[in-house]
Formats: structure tokens, sequence, C-alpha cells
């Protein structure tokens, strides 16, 4: 009876977690577009670009400290009501980048990335309640491909419409309409049941910052998240948000192709992520894969910054966003370091830390760099110092890896002895 109760629930999990999967879809759709639209943002903001840069980077403060909020919510509330909240906050968000302000555009910005905190977190929640132990690394790796999916199409899609004179207050219009229809879908879709109920009455028992307090008092989650933090900014800040001018000045692209290139990281994840995800499962072993796909990230940019006629540049960037899928991996091994109870706060704690990673990287890389695209006189040097920069960061991961310790032994690993 109870088994077939649950059989029960994991199938309403799943459709629950293809809902998810929408809304992590338009969380990257948000996150990325902004970077095709700079010009037309600045104006609309009356901001320079620099400025505007520094407003589209907000995105990532309250996405990291939001991380652990979701993270409590859904350990504490569930999925239901966590996720409903996360994608009506991401929908308001981005009606309000419909506003000629420079602060509704803060606080919008603000608000997309408090509404995004919570799909991933949801999404890893969900698996875990609907999929195998054993294939739990494959669907993180599948929700990540369309979340990055979602970051490709972005830039893909949405910046040809912007070439060809589509105003990005219609853009942010019909995303927040859309979004906001997803989050009642999710409201209706998204079981609360008694297995749930359950689960939130033993929890409320606990400290509210309990569930943290285990994740935090476990080095192997500080490691995980610097790692997953280090992997994820050339994607998050270089690709997300400074590829294209960085290819249109310093590389004399045009638009439309130096929107391709960036475009190309995130369509290499969706193959990237599930593929290593698949990967680490495959031979249960998740260390050797996250190293081998942070050192093809090194190799990618070392052929894009001094071997530029080897490949095209979108190829370069393509082979960049698959090896990039490593920085997935963290997720798959911080789950299965901490405790089964504290599975949405292990989520929410590395996306604060990677993300809180991203916060502090992006203001240094645009102070070394983006503030000198517009004056630099030798373009190929400085591409070259700015995509070593990524370099270094990718290098620090690698040497990191080495003290994480190996999870992926196809069974719990016991940390409160």
């Amino acid at each position: 009876m109870n088994v077939n109760n649950n059989k029960s629930y994991t199938k309403y999990y799943v459709i629950a977690w293809v809902f998810g999967l929408v809304f992590y879809f338009l969380d990257y759709v948000i996150r990325s577009a902004p970077a095709v639209m700079i010009p037309e943002l600045s104006h609309s903001f009356s901001v320079s670009e620099i400025q505007l840069v520094a407003i589209i980077g907000t995105y990532y403060y309250t996405y990291s400290t939001c991380s652990l909020i979701a993270g409590i919510a859904l350990d504490k509330f569930g999925a239901k009501y966590s996720l409903f909240a996360g994608a009506l906050i991401l929908g308001i968000g981005c009606l309000l980048f419909m506003i000629s302000s420079q602060f509704t555009g803060i606080t919008g910005r603000l608000f997309q990335g408090a509404g995004c905190a919570f799909a991933f977190p949801g999404c890893v929640y969900l698996a875990s309640k609907g999929f195998s132990a054993k294939s739990l690394a494959t669907a993180i790796g599948f929700t990540q491909c369309l979340g990055m999916l979602g970051g490709s199409a972005g830039q893909f899609i949405v910046g040809p419409f912007i070439e060809k004179g589509m105003s990005n207050t219609v853009f942010w219009l019909w995303s927040g309409v859309f979004t906001i229809i997803v989050a009642f879908a999710l409201w209706f879709v998204t079981p609360a049941n008694k297995v749930e109920k359950k689960e939130e009455i033993n929890n409320k028992k606990q400290s509210l910052l309990s569930p943290y307090k285990i994740v935090f008092s476990n080095p192997q989650s500080w490691l995980c998240g610097i790692v997953s933090g280090l992997l994820f900014a050339p994607t998050t800040i270089f690709a997300m948000t400074w590829a294209v001018a960085f290819f249109q000045k310093d590389r004399a692209l045009d638009f439309h192709t130096a929107t391709i290139a960036s475009a190309m990281v995130a369509f290499g994840w969706v193959f990237g992520c599930p593929l290593l995800g698949y990967i680490t499962d495959k031979i249960r072993r998740r260390k050797p894969v996250l190293i081998f796909g942070a050192l093809l990230m090194i190799l990618s940019l070392v052929q894009l910054l001094y071997f530029p006629n080897v490949l095209p540049a979108k190829f370069s960037m393509f082979l960049l966003g698959v090896a990039s899928g490593a920085a997935m991996i963290p997720y798959s091994i911080i789950k299965e370091a901490n405790p089964d109870n504290v599975k949405g706060s292990a989520t929410g704690a590395i996306n604060f830390i990677t993300f809180g990673v991203t916060t502090i990287l992006s203001p240094i890389f645009s102070h070394l760099f983006g503030q000198t695209l517009q004056d630099t006189t030798n373009k190929a040097i400085h591409f070259q110092q700015a995509g070593s920069f990524w370099i270094i960061g990718i290098a620090i991961a690698i040497l990191v890896s080495f003290l994480l310790k190996e999870t992926g032994q196809g069974k719990v690993i016991a940390l409160n002895k």
C-alpha cells in the first residue's frame, strides 16, 4: 500500500519537475537576454553601458542570497509553495524592467535574481523525489541542459529579434506575462501530499537554520561551491554578459556574428551537462569527469585566445560550453556529501557559494577589462588578457577539486559518524 502510494507520488513529482524545467528555462532566458540589448537598455534607463552592466550584475546579489532562502523554503514547506513564489517574483521583475527608470531597472533585476534562485533548487528537489539515486546526476544534468538552452535562446533567438527592431519593452512584457502563467501552472501541478506534509512536520521541529548548520559545517560543501563558482564564472560573467561586446570591439565581429558566438557557450551546455552527468553516473566517479571538463575548458580558451585561426569563435565557444558542463558535477557531490534530510538546503548552499563567487568576480573583471574595452589600442592583447583571467580561475578550480572526496560510489556517504 505504502509502496504504491510512493510510486504514485513519484509520478506526480516527475510531472512537476517537467513544469519546473519550464521555469528554469525562463530563468536562463531572462538571465542572458540583457547581453544582446545593452545599447537599448542603456538608453531606456538613461545610464552608460558600464553602469548598465552593473545593473545587470545586481541579479547575482539576490540570486546568491535568496538561494539560501530557497533551500530553507524547500526543506520546510516543500516545492509547491516555493516554486510558485519564485516564478511569481521573477515575472514581476520582468514587468518592472519595462519602466524607463534606473531605479526600477535595479529593482527589477533584483527581483529577477530573487525569483530565479528558486528555479534550480526546486528542480533538483523535485528530481531527487522523482528519480532514483543511480540516475540523479543524469536528471540534474538534463535540468541544467534545459536551463542553458534557455540561456542560448536568450541570445541566439532574442538577439536577431532585437536586431530587427523589436522593442526591449515588448520582450520584457511577454517574458513577465508568460512567467506568471508558469507560476500558477506550478501551483496547480506540484504535489503537496501527505508524504511531503509529514516531512514538513518533522522539519518544523528543527531550528529554521539547522539544515544550513549541517551543510555549512561540512568543508566539502564549501569546496563544491568554490569549484562550481570558478567553473560557472566564464559562462555567467563572460559569455552571458560581456562576450558580445568583447567580440565586437576586440575581435571586430559584427553584432550578429558576436551574438551567435556568445550564445554557443550556453548551447554547448545543452550537450555538456547531460553528457558529463551521464558519464559520472556510468563510471560511478565524479572527480575524474570534473577535472577532465575543467581541463577541456582551459584548452578551448587557449585556442580561442592564442590560436583563433584553428577554429572559428563560435566553435571554440561551443566547446567551452560543452566542457563547462562539469560545473554541475559539484551539485551531485554536495548532495551525496550531506544527509538526505537537507537536500534542498544543500542545493541552496551551493548556489549561494557558487554565485557568491560570481558576485565577487564580476566587478573585478569589469574593473580590470570591461572599463578598458573602449579605450584599449592593442585589441588582441586586451582580448587575451581578459580570457587569461578565466583560465587562471579554472586552474584554481582544478587544484581545489583534488581536495574533494570522491562520492560517486553508488552508495550514500555517511557523514555523521
